[in-house]
């Protein structure tokens, strides 16, 4: 296995792209030949397994092959965009109150013990600057590596927001970054388990599952009834927070890529720099739209509190304006006697 290329000096590395270039142009030629670009597809990934996969995650499931992930995502992305829409076409919205509270407390209780044991497997105990994979079988790489497995599966878990938005005809919701985000996380995830099980890797991890303790925990008390509406005052800074989180990596992440004393992998930097970076644009632009709509609405109904008023106004001006003139006429009607 060659999963320790970061620890070469410049010339070796160069060598080693070269080699991987060549090999990777040999497999494009030999299957080229016969049109087989499936079968180019699934060498090219045999090929990344053999040198960089961690045989430690080879016991858990689902972690064979991608496309089993890449499966869930598309029975996901079938039931949210066509099958559940068509289901509930002719139907009534489903409350689920009580399941909503229930399922979003297990978020909030998962979440939880998903941070203390980040904190606890590695974070209490890492370089916060710079923190390389650990690919050994000691007690605390493999607590690592076991969390990062369920972490990937509470992400298949979170299927479950977009499903309940569509049961209860929220559609509203539905939003292309909540589309996205719910796709692409189970797919990293994998990515996490089978090759970086720990290191830098997990820091965004950390993050997510405070954020995720903080978001489940506003979830489950909207959920409990509109009663509770009066303590869901911190609504905007939900947004705020996971905006807050992306910037942390981001900038975590250009310490590890563009110092030359870390030791982890610059090619993993630069594609946690990029997702942060997507993750951060998109997220930035839903709370600009979502402040714009707001305080448009704030406006209008401002305009329309005006115009009541105004309204009001003139009503009262006309009602003192037609009392006066009565009391006009009677004066005038009591003088004439």
């Amino acid at each position: 296995m060659t999963m320790n290329y970061h620890y070469y000096n410049a010339s070796s590395r160069y060598e080693m792209v070269v080699e991987i270039a060549n090999i990777a142009l040999d497999e494009f030629k030999t299957h080229h030949t016969s049109r087989n670009y499936t079968g180019l597809v699934q060498r090219y990934y045999q090929l990344v397994e053999e040198d960089y996969g961690d045989p430690r995650a080879e016991r858990f499931h689902l972690m064979d092959h991608p496309m089993f992930t890449f499966g869930l995502v598309a029975i996901y992305l079938s039931w949210v965009l066509v099958l559940g829409p068509l289901f509930m076409r002719d139907r009534k919205p489903f409350q689920l109150r009580r399941t909503l509270v229930i399922y979003n407390a297990f978020q909030v209780a998962l979440s939880g013990y998903m941070f203390y044991e980040h904190l606890m497997a590695g974070w209490l105990n890492y370089n916060l600057k710079c923190q390389p994979v650990d690919y050994s079988d000691g007690p605390m790489s493999k607590r690592m590596l076991n969390l990062c497995y369920i972490y990937y599966l509470s992400k298949l878990t979170e299927f479950a927001d977009t499903v309940f938005f569509v049961l209860r005809k929220k559609s509203s919701q539905i939003t292309w970054l909540h589309v996205y985000h719910h796709s692409v996380t189970p797919l990293e995830t994998w990515v996490l388990v089978k090759f970086l099980a720990g290191g830098n890797a997990t820091f965004p991890n950390l993050l997510n599952n405070f954020v995720h303790v903080c978001m489940y925990f506003y979830y489950m008390m909207s959920a409990m009834g509109p009663e509770y509406a009066k303590f869901l005052w911190w609504k905007k800074y939900m947004t705020e927070l996971q905006i807050a989180q992306f910037v942390l990596c981001i900038f975590h992440t250009l310490r590890a890529l563009f110092s030359n004393q870390c030791q982890f992998s610059k090619f993993i930097s630069a594609l946690l720099l990029l997702n942060a970076s997507i993750f951060f644009c998109l997220f930035m632009n839903f709370y600009m739209q979502s402040y714009k709509k707001s305080k448009a609405q704030q406006a209008l109904q401002q305009q329309q509190q005006q115009e009541k008023l105004t309204a009001a106004q003139e009503v009262a001006s006309k009602a003192d304006s037609n009392n006066n003139n009565h009391m006009e006429m009677l004066t005038q009607k009591l003088k004439a006697h």
